[in-house]
């Protein structure tokens, strides 16, 4: 009930994860991403355990495709579950369990990622994939024209209700981590939206976590 990707941006070290779903809340439970190892989706009859697993397998030092290897002989129930995976390098890897639901398909190429169930049509993948390598600019824009991309190219079977946007840079902690939990209209404009209004502040709120003294006025009211 799902389609996402997930991807790197060679220029900037970023990786990043969108999301949308018919099911509520969905970047909660299917959205991975760590700075300098890579990003996960995991999803369909979703295990979320698997997504920190395949970020830690990658922080070990293995490769996306190894992963993903080590990964199904590891996960319970790998059969129901699709887990979609991009590393340091761009190597990407996707897992399709044979009993994920309805039509589901997946597309690869290099730093981008994607796949879905209940779908449309199997070539939604390949319509996220494509957007996503013939896009330029900040990641979180490639990103979401990539899901934008697998809407139009017909998206879930029925309506998408929620959609999740995931990005890291070189901290900790995401740089950017937006949701439209649930909505009866259209969750990926929705977040379109909102990243539009967050993006020109997002490297305003690292400089106040790395050091406030350096990070412009906070623009409320009392702040001189």
């Amino acid at each position: 009930m799902t389609f996402s990707l997930v991807a790197r941006c060679p220029q900037t070290g970023m990786f990043g994860m969108a999301v949308s779903s018919s099911s509520p809340a969905v970047a909660a439970r299917c959205a991975f991403a760590r700075a300098g190892v890579g990003a996960v989706a995991s999803q369909n009859v979703t295990d979320p355990a698997l997504g920190p697993r395949m970020l830690d397998l990658m922080g070990a030092g293995l490769s996306a495709p190894d992963a993903i290897a080590r990964l199904k002989t590891q996960g319970q129930f790998m059969e129901y579950r699709q887990v979609l995976a991009v590393d340091g390098l761009g190597r990407t890897a996707v897992h399709s369990g044979p009993k994920a639901l309805g039509i589901w398909a997946e597309a690869q190429a290099k730093n981008v990622a994607a796949g879905g169930n209940m779908l449309a049509n199997d070539q939604i993948p390949n319509a996220i994939v494509a957007a996503y390598l013939a896009t330029s600019g900040h990641i979180g824009d490639r990103l979401l024209a990539a899901l934008r991309a697998g809407l139009t190219a017909g998206g879930e079977a029925g309506p998408v209700h929620s959609a999740g946007l995931l990005i890291v840079d070189a901290q900790d902690w995401p740089v950017a981590d937006l949701r439209c939990d649930w909505t009866e209209y259209c969750p990926i404009k929705a977040l379109t939206s909102i990243w539009g209004i967050y993006k020109p502040q997002l490297d305003t709120y690292v400089q106040r976590a790395l050091d406030p003294r350096a990070a412009p006025s906070y623009g409320v009211p009392g702040d001189i």
